[in-house]
């Protein structure tokens, strides 16, 4: 099976393409269910610590709820979704966008996420091909959607998806898949260095907290994935691609400056975009100015 993929071209895009599908399907259901399960966890916590026992009892003794049960199911209608209704992209269009049992609108972000993690795991594939590069930037990606979806409802970038994502970045370049384990490790240091830096001389001049210690974290990832010097290139294109999205939902739709902007997302399109295309956005820059 491996030979014939490694063969046959267009069947290890076609694959990895519908495989991602499949983990766009899943990742909108992490994206929805972690964060109720932290809060859980720390409602569970609490009461442990203040020694409330009725109350952890009561907790302890709800219904199992994590990433696998329960099943998914229509949250109106509470209709267990079929497995025939819940083909990536496909059961959405087949049923027109509502529940097979009581026709409540289904959201339109789940076949959106679906289709976009399958487009970014065929462009992975597509610029790497059958190597240890396309495994890592592929479980890498998925990290980063579902840490891109859960900023964007939450606010948040939870330690159970950011420091795994150190480690392993870390542990495939101890094979020297992106770079030398070295350079990753001085990435890791210096991408979390470099925004808790900005984050504390931000709240000493304005006494406010400019961002969370959740985006130390996700850059320090993106910096053991592709070394340190990466790392101007992810600030540049995040901040500049932040401050364009900023700006433009603030005259366009009129959105208020106060409201804080997740800023999670940025970095991680622009992880994303250097993990791929960086050696090439890097010439353009030196040959636009001159310099090549």
């Amino acid at each position: 099976m491996f030979d014939a993929l490694l063969n046959n071209p267009f069947l290890f895009y076609s694959c990895v393409f519908v495989f991602s599908l499949c983990i766009g399907s899943f990742l909108n259901v992490v994206a929805y269910r972690l964060p109720i399960m932290m809060r859980k966890q720390m409602q569970a916590d609490y009461f442990e610590i203040t020694e409330q026992e009725a109350e952890f009892e009561k907790l302890e003794k709800q219904p199992t709820f994590n990433l696998m049960v329960p099943h998914s199911s229509c949250p109106k209608c509470k209709a267990s979704i079929k497995p025939w209704q819940n083909i990536p992209v496909i059961s959405y269009l087949w049923l027109k966008g509502r529940c097979a049992n009581c026709q409540t609108h289904i959201s339109a972000r789940y076949p959106i996420v679906e289709a976009a993690t399958g487009l970014l795991g065929l462009f992975v594939a597509l610029q790497f091909g059958a190597t240890l590069q396309t495994a890592t930037l592929l479980l890498f990606t998925y990290f980063l959607v579902a840490l891109t979806l859960i900023d964007l409802d939450e606010y948040l970038l939870p330690d159970s998806l950011t420091l795994p994502l150190i480690w392993i970045a870390l542990f495939a370049n101890s094979f020297g898949v992106f770079t030398s384990l070295e350079s990753a490790v001085y990435g890791a240091l210096a991408g979390y260095l470099s925004l808790w830096s900005i984050f504390w001389l931000f709240k000493l001049v304005t006494g406010k907290e400019g961002m969370g210690y959740g985006d130390f974290k996700l850059l320090a990832a993106i910096g053991a994935l592709l070394g340190w010097q990466a790392l101007p290139m992810v600030i540049l294109l995040s901040s500049a691609v932040g401050a364009v999205v900023g700006i433009a939902m603030i005259i366009i739709l009129g959105r208020d400056k106060n409201i804080p902007i997740p800023f999670g997302p940025y970095l991680a399109a622009a992880g994303f975009i250097a993990a791929l295309w960086g050696n090439e956005l890097t010439q353009f820059y030196f040959s636009f100015i001159g310099m090549q």
